[in-house]
């Protein structure tokens, strides 16, 4: 059996009207859970791979248990989920239908894990038998006691040897505690092996700038070799980078691919149009357990590329944050092409 893959972050009680409904069109909201790491845990326990989820959930709190079972029943391991202060953080989602975009609001001050620190977590057992942690650029923008625990973690992580994986994910409506993502994300990403970003990501949390419109509805790819380069060449502990491309031609239709430096070749992968897109929240933490996945077992980083793509393609078809799909399906979706015929 291969190693574990660790994540930390964040999870929230994930509340959204039902369908395409907008808030409190109705009066009920879908309670679902949600947040970046605990995606990728819960898609790599999917595709197989063995998964430990670490965060902080307050104590005596029915919701913290309800989010343990959880994880159980995805198969990822929450032995090392720590309990402190604070409250469960909540975000409500309004998924968007065609020229209405999605819309996201957050509800996570004073959560448990904006108040925990460097200290709280004990990494050693954290990170036993694993050979991989996996970090995002939103832990850190929550509040500085978060981010210095996010540094703690990479720091602890790379002294053991494992890989670290970083999805920058900057959230514009987050960074509000006095820092700015450049000054804190520069700092964390020097201790990352495989960096996982778009171009508004490069932008904003490392300073380096793309010519790509981020919010463009096509996207030139040959300009992506050269940010992946610039990135590369200022961060030299980075050993990859993947890019994804999203080309928003409204909330319904995206085109999704995505492209890959080694440091030895630039990749890109197949493009898929998606047309009628369910859920694209948990599209990116989906691609980014596919990448891991693909990087760990796939024979070439083109099929890894190819399978993480595949992947977060499924997951725009699934209500809720987490990815539902097994490796055989994401690779049943590369086979095929993509017909959607019914399997019987």
């Amino acid at each position: 059996m291969s190693k574990t893959v660790v994540t930390f972050g964040e999870i929230m009680l994930r509340l959204a009207p039902p369908g395409f409904e907008r808030f409190l069109q109705s009066p009920q909201f879908v309670a679902t859970f949600g947040g970046g790491e605990a995606n990728v845990a819960v898609a790599l326990g999917g595709f197989g791979v063995p998964a430990r989820y670490v965060t902080v959930l307050p104590p005596n709190n029915p919701i913290s248990d309800a989010f343990i079972g959880e994880m159980r029943r995805f198969g990822v391991d929450p032995s090392s989920i720590v309990r402190g202060k604070g409250r469960f953080g909540i975000y409500f989602v309004e998924a968007g239908a065609n020229q209405r975009p999605s819309k996201v609001v957050y509800d996570r001050e004073n959560s448990a894990i904006a108040l925990a620190k460097p200290g709280d977590i004990n990494w050693d057992k954290a990170f036993d038998g694993a050979g991989w942690f996996h970090v995002t650029g939103i832990t850190p923008a929550i509040s500085q006691s978060a981010a210095d625990l996010a540094l703690e973690a990479v720091q602890k992580a790379r002294a053991k040897g494992l890989t670290v994986s970083c999805d920058l994910n900057y959230r514009k409506n987050l960074w509000k505690y006095g820092k700015t993502a450049k000054e804190v994300m520069t700092e964390l990403v020097k201790f990352v092996d495989i960096g996982i970003a778009n171009e508004e990501d490069c932008q904003m949390a490392l300073g380096v700038q793309a010519e790509a419109d981020v919010h463009a509805g096509k996207l030139e790819v040959s300009h992506f070799h050269d940010l992946t380069t610039r990135v590369m060449t200022q961060f030299p502990n980075l050993k990859m980078l993947a890019i994804t491309l999203r080309e928003s031609k409204s909330a319904s239709h995206n085109g999704w691919s995505a492209c890959l430096n080694d440091g030895t070749g630039f990749l890109v992968s197949r493009h898929y149009d998606i047309t009628h897109i369910v859920d694209r929240v948990g599209g990116g933490d989906c691609f980014a357990g596919g990448l891991i996945y693909g990087l760990l077992n796939l024979p070439s980083h083109q099929d890894a590329i190819e399978f993480a793509v595949a992947a977060s393609c499924l997951k725009h078809s699934i209500p809720g944050d987490f990815s539902r799909f097994t490796a055989d399906e994401v690779n049943s979706l590369l086979k095929s092409g993509g017909s959607g015929r019914v399997q019987r």
